[in-house]
């Protein structure tokens, strides 16, 4: 397995392809009775997400590779002033703040890997690698509550529910997951008193 960087250019050519490995994996991971599975914005919402990222500076996305593309990774540093955490609810850990203030913070959009390489520690590769590549001490992905797929996936491959956003340009709150890379303990990113974890 082979692990690169693409520029954003190379990002826009593989868009379809990209798109391609994430509804084939988001089909197989998904419970077809839970709610939200009639509801995801699927292959679209991807692309959104992905068009989204690429304006942001600083993007980074990584991709995997053997015979043929088996994930990716893509986000973009939080910027220093704060305001990618306007309207979380509650306080704002500390540490999480003098990570924000130090440029140490990215934003991870989406992890992708295909179902025959999940069981192989993939999606972990590829958002440490992700990570070091901006130089990053904290990840940080907002998930929607109703999505349990990806917040179990998330949950699984080591991050941590830290609360709920609520974008004052949207009606939608989203679960705040942290992902720290200095291998420092969770309890300083533990969600303060009030803010109540998203059930599996």
């Amino acid at each position: 397995m082979r692990l690169r960087q693409l520029s954003r250019w190379q990002a826009e050519d593989l868009r379809e392809d990209l798109a391609d490995l994430y509804v084939e994996s988001y089909l197989y991971m998904v419970d077809p009775g839970c709610p939200f599975a009639a509801e995801h914005p699927g292959r679209q919402g991807f692309l959104r997400r992905l068009a989204a990222s690429l304006r942001q500076p600083g993007f980074a996305l990584l991709i995997a590779e053997a015979t043929a593309l088996a994930g990716c990774a893509f986000g973009y540093p939080v910027r220093p002033d704060g305001t990618w955490w306007l309207g979380f609810e509650g306080a704002l850990p500390r540490r999480v703040d003098r990570l924000t203030a130090s440029g140490r913070v990215l934003a991870v959009t989406e992890i992708v890997a295909h179902p025959r390489e999940q069981d192989h520690g993939l999606a972990q590769q590829l958002q440490e690698q992700l990570l070091a590549a901006r130089h990053a001490s904290l990840g940080v992905a907002l998930v929607n509550p109703a999505d349990r797929t990806t917040h179990a996936a998330f949950r699984s491959w080591g991050w941590e529910d830290l609360g709920e956003i609520r974008r004052p340009s949207s009606r939608t709150v989203r679960r705040v997951l942290v992902l720290p890379r200095d291998g420092s303990p969770a309890a300083p990113l533990a969600p303060r008193r009030g803010s109540a974890a998203f059930p599996l």
